[in-house]
């Protein structure tokens, strides 16, 4: 059985003996896990964007842009990619914001107050997230229907049907194919951070507790 655990039924069995040590006690140990738990959203968020330059870089979008013969393109993806990454280090630096602040405050109330603030940040984070690999699978599509020769067929085909039955499908499986990868990274954020978020929700809810 976790230390917690141990503390808050000592406490529930002599009120009056316990009441000042075990307080104080779970609140530590409140804090110590929050604090860590924070600190691993941190860790994990610098892993993910050094695993996507590590992507990047091994898959060369310039090079692609110029096969296709699309090199125009590639200053907005470019720009794109620089206000991805602006964005992303804006995340780190609250994560790392939350962190220090969980790990130096010293009231019950602030401490919930910086829970709900990180739980918040990563939330936005993942939309935000979700919401980029959107906007990279859309204008992914797009270029490669502007520009790469093998769609010189399907473009033609489109172009000749008067009910539009190739065009309904290319979109529909341009949507399924979004909706399958923004589905697998939703699970993928929602297992990664999904169980950080829920640790901190039930510290958040001790505290609570406490500050009755």
């Amino acid at each position: 059985m976790e230390e917690l655990d141990l503390l808050k039924k000592a406490w529930q069995k002599d009120s009056h003996a316990y009441e000042q040590i075990s307080e104080s006690e779970i609140y530590k140990m409140l804090h110590k896990k929050s604090s860590s738990i924070v600190k691993w959203i941190l860790i994990i968020s610098i892993i993910e964007v050094l695993f996507w330059t590590a992507i990047s870089v091994a898959y060369n979008t310039d090079e692609y842009m110029k096969k296709v013969h699309a090199e125009n393109m590639i200053v907005y993806f470019k720009a794109l990619n620089f206000v991805n990454y602006a964005v992303i280090l804006l995340f780190i630096f609250n994560f790392y914001k939350n962190y220090i602040k969980i790990s130096t405050t010293a009231s019950t109330k602030q401490l919930m107050q910086d829970i709900l603030r990180t739980r918040k940040t990563v939330k936005y984070y993942v939309w935000y997230n979700l919401g980029m690999i959107v906007v990279s699978l859309i204008a992914g599509f797009v270029i490669a229907y502007a520009y790469n020769p093998k769609m010189e067929i399907l473009k033609n085909k489109i172009a000749n049907e008067s009910n539009y039955y190739t065009l309904c499908v290319t979109l529909g499986i341009m949507l399924l194919t979004i909706i399958v990868f923004v589905g697998l990274f939703w699970l993928f954020y929602r297992l990664l951070y999904g169980i950080l978020l829920r640790k901190l929700n039930a510290n958040y809810k001790e505290l609570k507790k406490i500050d009755l």
